[in-house]
């Protein structure tokens, strides 16, 4: 988002992303353009069923962008397939991050970051094009109250990346009788859940839903998902569990973001799926291991 927010005053710049991005541009960089596309690489699963790709949409795309003489194209993602679109895309430069011999699709292969942050992949392509990005991340930060209202979301992409509902429950009890106000949102298949453990949440039906729901929070507690990155960029300081991935990799930028990590795994990190039966690393995380963590980051 920093990268994007430095846009107009660099460039005319689009966007090519997955659709639920577009209120995202819409709340926080407005004056870049949009253009949708679900890229079949990038799903959870059949992503190497070639058979099942919307060949037709993806080459509706490529026409799309051809049509527009665009001087540079960039991705963060050191995809291959992302480097074959850039290409056919048209752009005159493509600056990006080569793998499996992917160089020759480039016109500038940049080496990876040491910093393992997602972040900071966008940060070496602003430099690499001689842009600027803004220094912060955070948009409209909530007015302090204490930090007594404390907002948990339950949900999550996958299964390996939820923390258990129960614990969630048990957790907001504690919250509440420690005097702060707590509020819950979750997933929509999460919601039969937390009214069998007792509990009132609200499942966003949609990015801006979401927006309003975490803009009347002073704090986030969530899983390793989508929620905490963008409470984090609505300035909330976030408390992350972290089971399947690196917190060093993915945790919501924000200078007072914390987080507790699942126990070691040899197969760690992994992405869409767990090698055991549930996710031991994430759920081996006991709500009395976590609660001296987050009464220390609320107490700063």
């Amino acid at each position: 988002m920093p990268f994007l927010r430095a846009a107009p005053a660099q460039a005319q710049v689009t966007l090519l992303a997955k659709p639920h991005a577009a209120p995202l541009l819409a709340r926080f960089a407005p004056k870049v353009a949009f253009m949708p596309l679900a890229a079949p690489w990038t799903v959870f699963r059949g992503k190497y069923f070639l058979h099942r790709w919307p060949w037709r949409e993806l080459l509706r795309t490529v026409r799309a962008l051809h049509a527009v003489p665009f001087d540079v194209a960039v991705s963060a993602r050191p995809d291959p397939r992302d480097h074959v679109l850039m290409r056919l895309s048209g752009a005159r430069s493509r600056v990006g991050f080569a793998r499996s011999g992917s160089t020759l699709l480039l016109s500038k292969n940049l080496p990876r970051p040491s910093n393992p942050h997602r972040a900071a992949y966008w940060a070496l392509l602003a430099e690499a094009i001689g842009w600027q990005p803004e220094s912060g991340l955070h948009h409209s930060p909530p007015v302090p109250n204490a930090r007594r209202r404390v907002i948990i979301h339950s949900g999550g992409a996958q299964p390996t990346k939820l923390w258990p509902l129960d614990r969630y429950a048990s957790l907001a009890a504690r919250l509440r009788a420690a005097g702060r106000e707590v509020s819950v949102a979750c997933d929509v298949g999460q919601l039969g859940a937390w009214r069998e453990l007792g509990q009132i949440a609200e499942a966003p039906k949609d990015v801006p839903a979401l927006i309003d729901a975490l803009s009347g929070a002073d704090v986030f507690i969530g899983n390793d998902s989508g929620p905490g990155h963008l409470a984090a960029l609505l300035g909330l300081p976030t408390f992350t569990f972290f089971g399947n991935q690196w917190a060093a990799a993915f945790a919501p930028v924000h200078p007072q973001a914390a987080w507790i990590e699942g126990a070691p795994c040899p197969y760690k990190p992994c992405y869409d799926s767990c090698r055991f039966p549930t996710p031991q690393c994430l759920h081996d995380i006991t709500l009395d291991e976590a609660w001296p963590k987050l009464v220390t980051w609320l107490g700063r």
